[in-house]
């Protein structure tokens, strides 16, 4: 069975029942049983089962007839699944366990669990990898039209705060292409601190923002949907980067109250040449790990976005090389309560991974410096160029 195949045997599927439909499938044609998909949830920390049989194991929530398993990531396999996107074969019940990764150009979706009855030759192997990549499009598809994706992915109750900021970043945290790897990552506050991250591709360039709105919860929020909504009007318009700033800032001295405003980063990079044109909005500087040496890119600042309309932005050039790796990162993770955390060792210690794991390890030590009690978000951006 190709993904194509399994595809259109569940288009005529109700959402919800699009995950069930194509795990049937997945038994029909291989002859696989126990199928499931298991999807990461919004904390990073757990995955979650769908399984309407599930309901009286530990962990698992019920809304009507959905249920939801909730399983802990840390030391199992599944972890080591999403982590190293390789598939694990283990031996079970007189055949063998697969679980396979489920990732969807770069974004690390969960992982697909099936038992069969004897380990997969190669071309077997290929051919449950390919379908494991299909039911991540399945889910891409499909949560458009469902809240039962987003329900069992929020293992902690959203405030109305943090509601307003999900909707305000990508559907997807990662992204692979042919000239870079992209990833970001942003761990709330206890009281949202107006963080956000975007990206946009279009067939020459590459679209970065990352801000963060001054105050808590639902002001701070609010003051980050109207600049990055503007951020977005002016880019889909096709504005130039100054342009597209200088609108965005208007709308936010327009909108807000007088003496709120947001510092922030935003750039445009040329995937032909690697020049980066950035903003710098009086925001935190990026940071450059270049030939094994991390150290700050010194941007000139300029005012916060949103203070008063009409101040002009001045756009400055990072070159880019084949192999740098750029973070982007907000105060939280500058923040006094975090400020023992050594950014500049952890990018050292993980520059052999993909950025997905960067932005990860970033946050673990902002969250272990602070024992859990962020006083503002953090956030991190991390662009890897091949150029």
């Amino acid at each position: 069975m190709t993904r194509r195949s399994l595809l259109g045997r569940i288009d005529d599927a109700a959402p919800v029942d699009a995950i069930e439909v194509a795990e049937d499938e997945l038994g029909d044609v291989i002859g696989a049983r126990d199928v499931n998909l298991l999807i990461a949830d919004y904390s990073g920390r757990y995955v979650v089962r769908f399984d309407r049989s599930s309901w009286a194991r530990a962990g698992t929530r019920r809304r009507g007839e959905e249920t939801a398993e909730t399983i802990p990531l840390a030391g199992t396999v599944y972890e080591k699944v999403l982590r190293t996107q390789t598939t694990d074969v283990r031996a079970h019940h007189g055949g063998v366990v697969m679980t396979v990764p489920v990732t969807v150009r770069g974004d690390a979706i969960g992982v697909l669990e099936l038992w069969m009855p004897a380990a997969p030759d190669e071309a077997a192997g290929v051919e449950v990898a390919e379908v494991a990549q299909a039911f991540g499009y399945v889910v891409v598809a499909n949560r458009r039209y469902t809240d039962l994706f987003e329900w069992g992915q929020r293992t902690v109750p959203f405030t109305l705060a943090a509601e307003i900021q999900r909707r305000l970043l990508p559907d997807a945290f990662s992204l692979d292409a042919a000239e870079f790897t992209l990833a970001a990552w942003l761990e709330p506050a206890a009281t949202v601190g107006g963080d956000t991250f975007d990206y946009a591709l279009d067939r020459d360039t590459l679209h970065l923002s990352v801000t963060d709105a001054v105050g808590n919860d639902v002001r701070a929020a609010l003051l980050a949907t109207v600049l990055v909504s503007s951020l977005r009007n002016g880019r889909r318009r096709g504005l130039d980067l100054p342009d597209q700033v200088e609108t965005a800032n208007d709308a936010l001295a327009e909108h807000s109250p007088v003496g709120e405003f947001v510092t922030g980063q935003v750039a445009r990079i040329d995937l032909a040449t690697g020049r980066a044109a950035v903003v710098n909005a009086g925001h935190p500087f990026p940071i450059l790990l270049r030939d094994g040496r991390v150290a700050e890119v010194e941007l000139a600042i300029d005012l916060p976005f949103g203070l008063y309309p009409g101040p002009r932005h001045g756009v400055q050039e990072i070159a880019l090389r084949p192999g740098d790796r750029l973070p982007f990162v907000t105060d939280g993770v500058l923040d006094r309560n975090s400020a023992h955390v050594d950014v500049p060792a952890v990018l050292g210690a993980t520059a052999d991974l993909h950025p997905r794991e960067v932005v990860r390890a970033v946050s673990d030590s902002v969250i272990e410096a602070t024992g859990g009690a962020l006083k503002d978000d953090s956030t991190v951006l991390c662009l890897d160029w091949r150029g």
